[in-house]
């Protein structure tokens, strides 16, 4: 998995460590943490029960930017989810502006919907819309709305269903650890107009000092420009840190998709430092270069499919009164080595644990 450090290295490491009984060993630690999430996904750890399926709802959903891999993804495993449950689904994209998603949130309010799914910007951004629809009964669920994973009643939101964000912050930054045999030199990139950015952007900066690496710059770049802003922010970085720079960690896929021609033109090749590593959120186009090997090495992936069926199955307990379920979805470290299973054949994480069937049978459908 690591092409830095050879399987017999990290063991003898780890048998050293282990021999004394003193201290444990952080190559070793790194590694089995990583391994841990780079494994097949085939048990149901959801719910198992929870209410009936509510008749004739209409959902809303006011997505931060559909050009964003992750909210795409999501969006679509909620369509998907809703037409079993027989309800009607309206999507509404904030095209990755404040302006927008003001806009849309607006619209939705008009629209008198059952239920408001927010993904990917912070709710507490929108906090006006959010105290419009907790006036006006709207429950509301979210995905990356926050740095919290799960119930949110102080910001409104009935669940943000996400993965754990600081074990995928940290799951890319051991695995840059280890790739450089325990010296990594990295750019970390975020976006601080979202809370749950800046938090895994900080727990790779802090994982990585931790361990002894040395994070060369942390940028603060919008997702939203990602476009403009990273081939000409690429050629600076490859100026300012040549060889120096082992790795790049970025809280989304999407800075990844535009890196490329800037690190080409430097003569730098697909698997060539520095080495790609997102830490989220597994978009198709991210698959596709982590398995041919062009400029992206791994993506700790969500089950962003499964997360929609989540969004629905929450939804479906709040508009009747119930509790949340409590459920946190999988991570999964995706590698070239592993990228074909779990849904990686079509370049998703779709975890083979049956999740389809599971809510099927608790919503009676």
């Amino acid at each position: 998995m690591f092409k830095n450090v050879t399987r017999a290295a990290i063991l003898a490491v780890a048998l050293a460590g282990t021999a004394g009984g003193a201290f444990a060993d952080p190559m070793a630690d790194a590694k089995a943490f990583v391994d841990t999430y780079a494994q097949r996904v085939t048990t149901w750890d959801g719910p198992t029960t929870g209410p009936k399926a509510a008749a004739d709802k209409t959902i809303v959903v006011l997505a931060g930017d559909m050009k964003n891999g992750g909210i795409l993804g999501v969006t679509n495993g909620l369509q998907e989810a809703a037409k079993v449950m027989g309800w009607d689904v309206r999507v509404l994209d904030g095209a990755g502006s404040v302006q927008n998603r003001t806009a849309i949130f607006n619209q939705a309010l008009t629209l008198k919907p059952d239920g408001i799914a927010i993904l990917g910007f912070d709710a507490i951004e929108q906090q006006v819309g959010v105290d419009a629809a907790k006036a006006a009964g709207i429950p509301l669920v979210s995905w990356h709305a926050g740095p919290k994973v799960g119930p949110d009643p102080e910001q409104g939101i009935f669940t943000n269903v996400t993965t754990d964000a600081m074990d995928v912050a940290k799951a890319a930054a051991d695995w840059a650890f280890v790739d450089a045999g325990g010296h990594p030199k990295v750019v970390i990139f975020t976006d601080s107009c979202c809370a749950i950015a800046i938090a895994k952007a900080d727990r790779m900066k802090e994982e990585i000092e931790s361990l002894g690496g040395e994070v060369l710059e942390y940028v603060d770049t919008p997702i939203a420009d990602t476009s403009n802003r990273m081939p000409t922010l690429t050629t600076a970085l490859l100026q300012r840190y040549g060889s120096k720079w082992t790795h790049s960690l970025a809280i989304n896929d999407i800075y990844f998709d535009f890196m490329a021609p800037s690190l080409a033109a430097a003569g730098i090749g697909g698997e060539d430092q520095p080495i790609a590593v997102a830490a989220g959120d597994g978009s198709e186009s991210a698959y596709q270069r982590v398995r041919t090997g062009q400029y992206q090495a791994v993506t700790v992936a969500e089950p962003l499919n499964l997360q929609g069926w989540q969004l629905v199955d929450e939804l479906n307990r709040a508009v009747q009164g119930e509790d949340p379920s409590g459920y946190v979805s999988p991570l999964h470290v995706v590698t070239k080595e592993n990228v074909d299973y779990d849904g990686g054949q079509d370049n998703v994480f779709d975890p083979d644990n049956g999740y389809r069937d599971e809510y099927r049978k608790i919503w009676g459908k």
